[in-house]
């Protein structure tokens, strides 16, 4: 069957995902009523904007010209991602709402058994070699590890002397990691080598950053501003750090800690990360990352029905938005 887009499939399996999560859940046995409503709820209020579930289906289905097998894999997607947003949101001490029914302690402790515990079960649970199986687990543990690893450099960016590099490098950890980790797991489920599996690895670490980039941009066009209220070094600032003669950027470091605070030092911020200098060498770096993307979906080929729709995967992730 030919899938114009993403969406289409995800239109079609939406439903075997949300049964997979319940399956998931269900398992725990009579013991765990508190952890299953917890677990719901942080669910529910952690919605998902974009069905980005459906990226381990299309890598399975580019090897084997079918997705179905790949459908735990989204699960785990989806409840790694409820967990991390949630921690996110905690951490930056903006937007962070407590899911109705649940008490902020409970939402934590639903936030970590979502994020590792459930993942584990569902891919331990999995009909695939006893390797395959060890392996899936290792990829969830080292992906917390590299996750947490660039949300820490990410929380302590030191504005003055930021650098796209450093940017990057962060981004490559909270945002690279999660989509390499769930790349990777198709691969092995679909029974590509390792060779294959590290090239699809490396395509998901480039989307991450893809995805983080077009993250970055969405907080601004929102007017959530939530970047700026965090002091958040993204790359757009670390390009208009860049942009700015060497004696003027540490009035620029004053002005981004300053809008913290201060709505008229935000619009300053604001103003100064839209400057046409600056979206010229963002949007010149986004297109190299996109070219990247693009090559290595090249390289890997598979079957040309799901392609397509990994390619415009890229694509809306890649949008200049900010024009």
């Amino acid at each position: 069957m030919n899938f114009p887009s993403y969406l289409d499939l995800h239109r079609q399996v939406a439903s075997d995902i949300d049964a997979e999560i319940a399956a998931a859940l269900e398992n725990l046995g009579p013991s765990s009523a508190a952890v299953r409503k917890s677990i719901s709820g942080l669910l529910g209020h952690q919605q998902m904007k974009y069905p980005l579930s459906v990226l381990p289906l299309l890598v399975h289905a580019a090897e084997t010209g079918t997705w179905g097998p790949a459908v735990p894999l989204s699960a785990v997607h989806v409840l790694w991602w409820t967990s991390a947003c949630y921690l996110d949101d905690l951490a930056d001490g903006h937007g962070a709402h407590t899911p109705d029914g649940l008490g902020t302690d409970e939402a934590l402790l639903a936030s970590v058994l979502s994020g590792q515990a459930l993942p584990i079960r569902v891919v331990q649970a999995q009909p695939v070699p006893d390797a395959v199986r060890n392996a899936l687990t290792g990829e969830i543990v080292n992906c917390w590890i590299d996750a947490v690893e660039g949300q820490l450099r990410d929380l302590r960016g030191d504005v003055e002397n930021a650098s796209r590099d450093a940017v990057v490098a962060a981004y490559r950890g909270k945002s690279g990691a999660p989509f390499g980790m769930i790349t990777a797991m198709a691969a092995m489920v679909s029974g590509a080598g390792t060779e294959r599996t590290e090239r699809w690895r490396e395509f998901g670490d480039v989307f991450g950053i893809l995805w983080q980039l077009f993250n970055d941009q969405e907080d601004l066009l929102s007017g959530r501003d939530e970047d700026l209220l965090n002091g958040t070094v993204t790359y757009l600032l670390a390009c208009a750090l860049e942009e700015t003669p060497p004696e003027s950027r540490a009035r620029l470091a004053e002005l981004s800690d300053a809008a913290r605070g201060s709505e008229q030092a935000r619009a300053e911020l604001r103003a100064t990360l839209l400057a046409p200098p600056v979206l010229r060498r963002f949007e010149k770096d986004l297109c190299a990352f996109r070219d990247e993307a693009y090559r290595l979906l090249d390289e890997l080929g598979g079957d040309e029905t799901y392609l397509p729709a990994l390619r415009q995967l890229v694509d809306q992730a890649a949008g200049m938005c900010l024009t």
